[in-house]
Order: C-alpha cells, then sequence, then structure tokens
C-alpha cells in the first residue's frame, strides 16, 4: 500500500506514512509524520529512532541524538537505536563515544556486523588499523558477501604496509562489486607501492573508463608514468586532473616535481607555490620547494620558504 499520500488518523498510520516518506527521501515530510506519531503515542520506540534517521540524514546530528537517546530510554534493548547513536557521534567526531555505543551494539548483539563495520571505521579514524582489521574480519566472517567491508579492510591493511594483503581484498571487493572504481583506484596505489607499474596502470585506466572525470586516477596515474620515465604521459595526466579539479593541491605539487625533473624551473615554482596557496599545512610541498631553491643556489628564497613552513605548518617541525 502507498501511505505518501493516505490520510493517517492514528499514531500508526502516521508512523507508516513518514516511513513511506523517509523511503521516498522526503525526509522533512517524514519528520512531520513522525512528530505527529509522537504526538499521539509517546512511548513509540521506534518514531524517535526512526525521527532521528531522518534528523541524521539532513545532518541534524544533534537532533538525531535526543532522539536516538529517547529510543534508547523507551526501550534500552534496542539494538539499532545504539547503532544509528553510535554513526551520528562518528560524524560529529566523538569518536569515544562513538565506540561505546558499537561496544554496547556488540553485547546486546554479537551477530550484528553492521556494528563491527562502524567501529572497525571509528578505530580505522583513530590510526588503530590493527583494531580495524580485527573488526573488519569478524564483520566479514557473519557476512562474507560485504563489498566494502572486504575494501576498508584492504585500506587498513594498506596503511600497515600489507600491501598484498590490501590487494587481496581489493580483489575480492572488485569481484563482488566490479564497477566501483575506488576499487580500482585503491588496488592501483598498492600495486604501485609492490612497484608493479603496469598493473596499477591497468588499474587506474579502469577507474578512469568508469568514471571519466574521477582526478584522484588521473593524478595517481600521473605519478607510476613519471617513475616510468613517461613524463609526457604524467604531464598529461596532471593537467587533466588539474582541468577536473583546480582546487588539487596535490597534482600542483606533482606537476611540479615532473617539471622540476624537466629542468622546467619556473614551471615547477610556479606549481609548488600554487599547492602552498591551496593547501598551506601541506609539508611535503614546502620541502620540495626548499629544495628546488637549494639545488638552484638561492639560499635566500630556501630560508624564506622554511619560515614560511614554520608558521603554516607549526605542528610538524
Amino acid at each position: 500500500m502507498d501511505y505518501t499520500n493516505s490520510d493517517p488518523q492514528t499514531a500508526k498510520a502516521y508512523y507508516k506514512r513518514g516511513n513511506a516518506k523517509y523511503d521516498a527521501n522526503d525526509y522533512a515530510g517524514a519528520i512531520a509524520d513522525y512528530n505527529k506519531a509522537i504526538e499521539l503515542d509517546p512511548q513509540d520506540a521506534y518514531a524517535y529512532d526512526n525521527r532521528g534517521s531522518a534528523k541524521y540524514l539532513l545532518n541534524d546530528y544533534a537532533g538525531a541524538i535526543a532522539d536516538y537517546n529517547k529510543s534508547i530510554e523507551l526501550d534500552p534493548q534496542y539494538v539499532g537505536a545504539y547503532n544509528n547513536r553510535g554513526n551520528a557521534k562518528y560524524d560529529l567526531n566523538d569518536y569515544a563515544g562513538a565506540m561505546a555505543d558499537f561496544d554496547h551494539v556488540i553485547e546486546l548483539d554479537p551477530q550484528y556486523p553492521n556494528a563491527y563495520i562502524c567501529r572497525a571505521s571509528a578505530r580505522y579514524d583513530l590510526n588503530d588499523y590493527a583494531g580495524a582489521i580485527a573488526d573488519y574480519n569478524k564483520a566479514l566472517e557473519l557476512d562474507p558477501q560485504d563489498a566494502g567491508a572486504y575494501f576498508a579492510r584492504g585500506n587498513a591493511k594498506y596503511n600497515l604496509k600489507d600491501y598484498a594483503g590490501a590487494i587481496t581484498d581489493y580483489d575480492k571487493a572488485i569481484k563482488l562489486a566490479p564497477q566501483d572504481k575506488e576499487y580500482y583506484n585503491n588496488r592501483g596505489n598498492a600495486k604501485a607501492d609492490i612497484g608493479d607499474y603496469v598493473g596499477a596502470i591497468a588499474d587506474y585506466d579502469k577507474a578512469i573508463e568508469l568514471d571519466p572525470k574521477y582526478t584522484n586516477a588521473y593524478n595517481n596515474r600521473g605519478i607510476v608514468k613519471k617513475n616510468l620515465g613517461d613524463y609526457a604521459g604524467a604531464m598529461a595526466d596532471y593537467n587533466k586532473a588539474i582541468e577536473l579539479d583546480p582546487e588539487c593541491a596535490e597534482a600542483y605539487n606533482n606537476r611540479g616535481l615532473a617539471k622540476k625533473d624537466l629542468k622546467d624551473y619556473a614551471g615547477a615554482m610556479a606549481d609548488y607555490n600554487k599547492a602552498i596557496e591551496l593547501f598551506p599545512q601541506c609539508t611535503r610541498v614546502y620541502d620540495n620547494l626548499i629544495e628546488l631553491y637549494e639545488e638552484l643556489n638561492q639560499p635566500a628564497l630556501a630560508e624564506e620558504i622554511l619560515r614560511l613552513k614554520q608558521k603554516n605548518c607549526p605542528d610538524n617541525q
């Protein structure tokens, strides 16, 4: 039955119409119906939880948490409300609070795979890659067809420099979801880090085939082409990345490195300076520009860039 245009009279009917609007991506309309359902039945934990989820999707994380709190108050065993509250806390960068909620979900229901995935994400963002991998392992034990979990576990392994393990996970993710450009791009990065440049380029090619406007894949392919000595190809890829995203500081930095190797020093300086303008906290770019000035026997300019680096990156000295 289509509840979106129904004329509800009861709390349950408003709740069902709210759900229908939610499913139709009408989150504001859903909230209005959940409000009415709660007014008529203020003891319905599910109505608070669903209203919280609608608020969450409108980026009202604080409002969502307030609703999840009420849902949990009404039903302290409601696993979904704890998991949803954990996600909202995570998006507010309250990783400790999010972890506590995901822990509680797992305590209530150890077979709830999404809680392990969510907790793994929090651990990943706290740089606890080993802990994240342990949670992804459990999630995949419960749901071995989750391509996203393989991909995320591959990313954690990549950050631990387990490139072979990362590639294995990316392979599994691609087998399950062969149309995801990020899976190919990240596998390309791992292949590049083990020196498989041909394999890396093939993966970047596939990512670009899936999305011809995928800036990262052009930038990454440019890096590999430069490493292979294909400066013309590298420059073409960096140029394309910058055309697609004129705010991509990394592409300017990488193009600067290529221009330096080609002895286009003025061009390299211009690219490094643009990268600094776009991302003043990136220490690598300052280092590249300082190195260039030192090679050109311009110590005063090198010293000037060092002072700028110290000013803009005080935590990286």
